[in-house]
């Protein structure tokens, strides 16, 4: 794979570089026209898997990249050991206005056509919990690897390159991509740009703006997998609880998920949250079981046995860090200590009701939720049904995962499928 950062070669058709170069920089020369069968706008998880099939297939690939490096959601994601697929994949876990659209890419590219390529490179991983497989090693080896498949499928990478128009002057024409140092022109072009999320590695709204330019819908996007925060009352309340952690299960509306909840300074933060909070938007709550499966307040039940706040927090404790089973214990504490009383506040520990007052944002948040609408779209190819040769796929979608490696196995296998279309 030959990278050229800044921009480098004269006028002329790009050549396909069978070996593996690191990124050199060309700014000396300037770049005129480039002509491709194929040109991806984006070296992410998606706009990679699609060089790369595309490639496979004998096609002219050029990939363009705005940042210095490709594959910087991959290096970050995970902490540092990227969650890169989840063996129980299905088309349940995404959110989308079109519940079926995901099944048919994802059925064509599955956790296990990943996970072999992974193997024939030596990568180790494991699974850490329900069917989320991460690296051993660093994050790195996965877009080396991906790089080295670019490099066998003929793939050439334009790195730090920014496009600034995108243009087609009839349906016939071919794709020009204008960027700072020239023109690139192919009959196909795949628009991988990612979402709004984690804007200080670089992304931008250009995907969406792109849609609309040729005419797509795009539904409206919002912060997912991200922090909820808390009013100032509720901080109040529970700010000085930050660090703690609860296996619990959190519910909104007909969603639930059944993991760890993490305090925050500013709110609530862990697995558990991060899940819901994609199905959440304002005003409306969100429930917490605190200990579910458990009857806390069994003990207050006993014959002769004690009864008060004292008792009830003892009980707490034995299934929550002390503090936070103190401090529940504090806001609901009745006023009587009657056997329907009691009832009453083992019922409000399993179902606490919280109104989030917002989000921490796309800084904080792992995805977008909504993206280009999947009506304008093929399910088999992701190219858009109005524009013949114009190809969404990833992020930029509006396909989202739930946590836990579900959004990296929709960028390989939405890239696939675009790639093997092309």
């Amino acid at each position: 794979m030959r990278f050229w950062s800044g921009l480098s070669r004269r006028r002329g058709s790009a050549k396909t570089g069978s070996q593996f170069h690191a990124p050199a920089c060309f700014n000396n020369y300037k770049l005129t026209r480039y002509s491709f069968d194929v040109v991806i706008l984006g070296a992410g998880a998606a706009g990679l898997m699609a060089a790369i099939e595309a490639g496979r297939r004998g096609r002219r690939v050029a990939v363009l990249e705005r940042a210095a490096h490709a594959g910087k959601k991959i290096l970050i994601s995970g902490g540092g050991r990227s969650n890169f697929t989840n063996l129980h994949t299905k088309a349940e876990n995404y959110i989308s206005a079109n519940a079926h659209f995901a099944k048919s890419a994802l059925a064509r590219y599955t956790p296990a056509d990943f996970v072999a390529l992974v193997e024939r490179y030596g990568i180790g991983y494991h699974e850490k919990t329900l069917g989320q497989l991460f690296c051993d090693g660093p994050a790195r080896q996965l877009v080396e690897m991906l790089l080295a498949e670019c490099s066998a499928a003929g793939v050439q990478a334009f790195l730090s390159t920014a496009v600034t128009e995108v243009r087609r002057e009839d349906t016939t024409a071919e794709f020009t991509v204008e960027s700072a140092g020239g023109s690139f022109t192919a009959p196909k072009l795949i628009v991988a740009t990612g979402g709004l999320s984690i804007p200080k590695i670089g992304s931008t709204a250009f995907g969406y703006e792109l849609a609309r330019q040729f005419g797509a819908a795009v539904e409206p996007c919002r912060p997912a997998l991200v922090p909820l925060t808390l009013t100032a009352a509720d901080r109040t309340m529970y700010g000085d609880l930050a660090g703690l952690s609860a296996d619990v299960s959190v519910t909104c509306g007909r969603k639930s998920f059944r993991e760890s909840l993490l305090v925050t300074h500013r709110g609530l933060s862990g697995p558990a949250i991060l899940q819901i909070s994609s199905y959440w938007k304002q005003p409306a709550a969100i429930v917490i079981d605190w200990a579910p499966k458990k009857k806390l307040l069994a003990p207050l039940l006993a014959a002769k046995a004690r009864r008060d706040a004292t008792a009830a927090k003892t009980a707490l404790r034995a299934h929550l860090a002390a503090r936070l089973a103190d401090r529940l214990i504090d806001i609901a504490a009745p006023t009587s200590w009657t056997n329907h009383a009691l009832e009453e506040l083992e019922r409000r520990l399993h179902a606490w009701t919280i109104l989030p007052a917002g989000t921490e944002g796309y800084d904080k948040a792992e995805v977008t939720a909504g993206g280009v609408s999947t009506e304008a779209l093929s399910a088999q190819t992701m190219e858009c049904s109005a524009v013949a040769g114009l190809y969404f796929i990833g992020e930029v979608v509006d396909v989202t995962g739930q946590l836990g490696g579900f959004n990296f196995q929709w960028a390989w296998a939405s890239g696939a499928a675009a790639g093997r279309a092309v």
